[in-house]
């Protein structure tokens, strides 16, 4: 009888492990924190949110086991970017808050992340958050899950089931924001212009920033205000973040045309999501349990006396049916396995135009700017040779190359 105790024990505390987690559901309609007073315009820095890494495995069984439809995560990527892009920049604690296809000196702050989970019912994202110094002021894991209330019609199209993350993250970004001096912000917006410097003209601005061991930069040097070749620079800097507003307008189109199906789709998946992983823990628990006791039990058949060794062949069948039921209740999970899996397929149709367009978009946007960008980059420096006097003035671009030319990109050097 001693040993039947043990079992009934070891079952109950079994119970109790499989029942202590406690999940939060709301609908979070607070607004995020804004600064307490009005940041002066040259103490806002320029935002840009790098379309967020997927996570797609490589393997195509491990896609499935982890309920990814490629092109609907391919397309989350983007409009989870652009989504806290608007939720940012509707802050007001900002300047200019754009979403990105890759990182870009052009901006002073810079967030990344990575897709860890995503579905109707649960958000996980990993996210970084560095200035142009290279001071990292948010590298956590957010995880927000969604109130089936989320999906109701009354509820504003504007506010995300997770909005809790967005909502976060706004308030840490803005926390660590006001933790800054005036210098520091000073110093930053100077070494977004000087790395950008850098990058076109090393020659000409090699040491005025260092980058340090740690991955950190230091503003070592100045440019005086009256510097050519910076303010050639800052034209370019200036032109760079026109096209990155024009990029941010293809993924504005984007977010608006895949409203519909990425809203379905997660309504869709909300309840298929969660039944999935009550299935998935309870048959966890009825597994484990049914072992321990088929296995205490067994042990009990072994005792002399009528009553123990009867409990001992009860316990082995009660642990049998236990282990029959979690088997069932891991192949109930499968049926829901698969209708996310329909779910996705049928989103995923809808979206992959979409998705293709705005890819086919950037990277056309992206080639026409970079063959410019690199004709104009040529031409910066060898305006800077120029004033050094190491380049004659016959080998000074022609007439030809002025003419393709704007003051949109440098001024007239003549």
């Amino acid at each position: 009888m001693k040993v039947v105790r043990v079992a009934l024990l070891a079952l109950v505390t079994l119970s109790m492990l499989g029942c202590s987690t406690v999940i939060v559901r709301r609908v979070d309609m607070q607004p995020p924190k804004q600064a307490s007073e009005p940041i002066p315009e040259d103490q806002l820095l320029d935002v840009g949110i790098v379309v967020f890494d997927p996570n797609i495995p490589e393997d195509y069984d491990d896609i499935i086991e982890a309920n990814i439809t490629p092109e609907v995560r391919r397309a989350e990527a983007n409009w989870i970017a652009n989504y806290t892009k608007d939720y940012l920049q509707a802050t007001g604690n900002w300047g200019a808050v754009r979403a990105i296809p890759e990182p870009s000196l052009a901006v002073d702050l810079l967030i990344r992340g990575r897709i860890v989970h995503s579905n109707g019912e649960r958000q996980v994202l990993e996210i970084n958050v560095t200035d142009s110094r290279g001071v990292v002021w948010i590298d956590e894991v957010f995880d927000s899950y969604a109130s089936k209330y989320s999906y109701e019609p009354d509820v504003p199209a504007e506010i995300d089931p997770f909005q809790t993350n967005y909502k976060t993250l706004s308030n840490k970004l803005l926390e660590y924001q006001e933790s800054l001096s005036p210098e520091d912000i000073h110093e930053i917006r100077m070494t977004t212009l000087v790395r950008y410097g850098k990058e076109i003209v090393p020659e000409a601005f090699g040491d005025y920033v260092i980058e340090e061991r740690d991955g950190r930069y230091t503003l070592k040097r100045i440019p005086s205000s009256d510097d050519p070749t910076m303010g050639d620079v800052r034209l370019l800097l200036v032109r760079e973040q026109g096209v990155i507003d024009q990029l941010d307008e293809y993924f504005d189109q984007f977010a608006n045309d895949m409203e519909d199906p990425y809203r379905h789709w997660r309504e869709g998946t909300y309840g298929e999501a969660i039944a999935m992983r009550e299935e998935l823990a309870r048959s966890k628990a009825r597994l484990r349990s049914g072992i321990v006791l088929a296995v205490i039990s067994a042990l009990a058949q072994r005792q002399s006396g009528g009553l123990t060794e009867i409990a001992g062949y009860a316990g082995v069948i009660g642990g049998a049916t236990e282990i029959l039921g979690g088997i069932q209740d891991r192949a109930n999970a499968k049926v829901h396995q698969e209708r996310l899996q329909e779910l996705g397929d049928s989103a995923g149709r809808e979206i992959s135009p979409m998705i293709i367009q705005l890819e086919n978009s950037t990277i056309s946007t992206q080639g026409t700017y970079a063959e410019q960008f690199a004709r104009v980059i040529e031409i910066i420096r060898k305006n800077y040779q120029k004033e050094l006097g190491n380049i004659p003035e016959e080998e000074t671009p022609d007439e030809s190359i002025e003419e393709d030319t704007t003051d949109e990109f440098i001024p007239a050097s003549e």
